[in-house]
């Protein structure tokens, strides 16, 4: 079955994604989902230089965006979504952009005493991500980062449970070494021999693992680790188009990734400086002068011998301006690898593990 991810998608987040690992976050894991979510619905209210470069960042077709967003987390079983709006009760918000966070799925708008009480407003969103993310991110937003000078704070959670479609055998599972970059040392290896979806291209390998409900994990090891995790657009295009069912004998270690960053030095890099600044142009938000202050994202990924599980959270907090068959393929992940989780035409998480922790074996 091919893969359907939008470029415009895949190329934000891949962008993103290398200028992560360039500003040191060499394991890593986050949710192009959750941040796309985020800075797409800022960037419907964005205009002039901050919408040109959102544009260029997520694509010219912001809404299209957003919409595939939307269709990858449309009701599942194990899924589940929220954006939420907090704005203080005298910042007049345009109707449009009332519009646009109310149309995402899950979503609310609050007004929120900001000047009075920035940490109850604060306590407040945190407990949104947590029920949202079944207690998997509990303080996305750290004491400091709502103010009394912030004006708006725009919230998106995401949570998803995946099965794997042939889930490995625990008894399988044994320690093995990983060469990881502070050495070699053993982890609990996961093994499972089965026909998947195999390619080799561009200087990577890539196995996907399918799982229910239209979800599949990607795992993509490089020829040169050294030379980073973060593939490029053009090489995870090369590696979907030459997907094909192989005999594979896949090894992977149980893990678990999980990363905090401030993302406004990333995003910035990856080519959307001005919102961050007092240029910043968000009059399609409201008529009051806004900047972006910081995007806080918070993920966490593990896997197991049956699925995955993971959950995000991304805070957008704002502030006025001037403030094969036959044998089969050996697909061993014993060195630093990257992953895809993804749905439809997103991401929903990515990411790379260089040194494995263990979240442990499978639990019914």
């Amino acid at each position: 079955m091919p893969v359907s991810l939008r470029p415009d998608h895949r190329d934000f987040a891949l962008r993103l994604d290398s200028a992560l690992e360039q500003a040191g976050l060499r394991e890593r894991a986050w949710s192009p989902l959750s941040v796309a979510g985020a800075l797409g619905l800022v960037a419907t209210g964005a205009r002039g230089t901050t919408r040109r470069e959102l544009e260029q960042l997520l694509g010219r077709d912001i809404r299209g965006h957003l919409a595939a967003l939307d269709d990858a987390v449309s009701p599942g079983p194990e899924l589940a979504a929220s954006t939420a709006l907090w704005i203080r009760d005298d910042l007049p918000l345009l109707a449009e952009f009332d519009a646009a966070v109310r149309a995402r799925p899950g979503s609310a708008v609050h007004t929120a005493d900001f000047a009075g009480d920035p940490e109850r407003v604060r306590r407040q969103a945190n407990a949104e991500a947590a029920d949202v993310t079944r207690g998997l991110i509990e303080e996305p937003l750290l004491p400091g980062d709502v103010a009394t000078s912030t004006q708006a704070l725009l919230l998106n959670a995401l949570w998803v449970r995946m099965r794997w479609s042939e889930p490995f055998d625990t008894a399988a599972t044994a320690p093995k070494p990983f060469r990881s970059p502070s050495g070699r040392r053993r982890v609990p290896m996961m093994r499972s021999r089965a026909r998947r979806p195999y390619a080799a291209a561009a200087g990577w390998r890539m196995a996907t693992l399918p799982a229910v409900h239209d979800l599949a994990m990607d795992v993509l090891l490089p020829d040169r680790p050294e030379r980073g995790t973060a593939p490029t657009p053009d090489a995870l295009a090369e590696l979907y188009d030459r997907a094909a069912p192989a005999d594979v004998d896949l090894s992977m270690p149980r893990f678990e990734a999980r990363s905090r960053s401030a993302l406004s030095q990333p995003v910035a890099a990856a080519g959307a400086p001005t919102a961050f600044t007092d240029r910043a142009d968000l009059t399609g938000v409201s008529p009051r002068p806004l900047r972006i202050d910081e995007v806080v994202h918070e993920a966490v990924l593990r896997a197991d011998e049956k699925g995955a599980e993971g959950a995000a959270a991304t805070a957008v907090v704002m502030r006025t301006v001037a403030a094969v068959t036959g044998k089969p393929v050996r697909f061993a992940a014993d060195r630093p690898f990257a992953f895809v989780l993804r749905r439809r035409a997103a991401m929903l998480f990515l990411g790379s593990v260089a040194e494995p922790r263990d979240p442990g074996p499978a639990r019914e």
